[in-house]
């Protein structure tokens, strides 16, 4: 019975040198040898093999080497991406704040909902496209301030020759 309990003893023991740092330090690693270089598989009998064609490279430039079996497709030299009336993915996002050429002046005021928390306006557009902004939201070419019990009031974007640069929405009484 005795040897048992030194057994289980000793296994504490070593647990508790184990996780204080008390085991010695592992060898050092190998100096890193360098890989040899890996030959090209040869192309495949029912492939035919073909020639690659010189690239234009600018001088300082790296050319890739062609992939061996790999179809190519050639591209075109002028070839743009055609948006068809959708962002191009291709481009920074424009991050004015609202849609182009909307202008404040020209929205109405539909509504105000107030909670505990937070006092939101209900803004829609001449083309029917509704909005729900708080304070601080930018529209077009305004940023909504303040949001009172029956309007609401926007900073414009300073504009040469505008004369004002506050636009205050009501509430249309029904």
């Amino acid at each position: 019975m005795k040897p048992i309990v030194a057994l289980a003893g000793l296994g504490g023991l070593c647990a508790t040198l184990t996780a204080c740092g008390g085991s010695p330090p592992p060898p050092p690693a190998a100096a890193a040898k360098p890989v040899a270089a890996i030959p090209a598989p040869a192309p495949a009998a029912s492939l035919p093999a073909k020639p690659a064609a010189p690239a234009a490279a600018t001088p300082g430039t790296v050319q890739p080497a062609p992939l061996v079996g790999v179809p190519t497709v050639p591209q075109a030299a002028g070839a743009n991406y055609d948006p068809k009336g959708r962002r191009d993915p291709f481009l920074p996002p424009d991050l004015t704040g609202g849609p182009k050429g909307l202008e404040v002046s020209t929205t109405k005021l539909t509504g105000i909902v107030r909670s505990a928390r937070t006092t939101l306006a209900l803004v829609e557009t001449t083309d029917g496209i509704g909005y729900i902004l708080k304070p601080g939201d930018t529209l077009g070419d305004g940023r909504l301030m303040e949001i009172a019990a029956d309007s609401v009031v926007f900073a414009i974007a300073a504009k040469p020759g505008s004369p004002s640069n506050r636009v205050v929405l009501k509430l249309a009484a029904n």
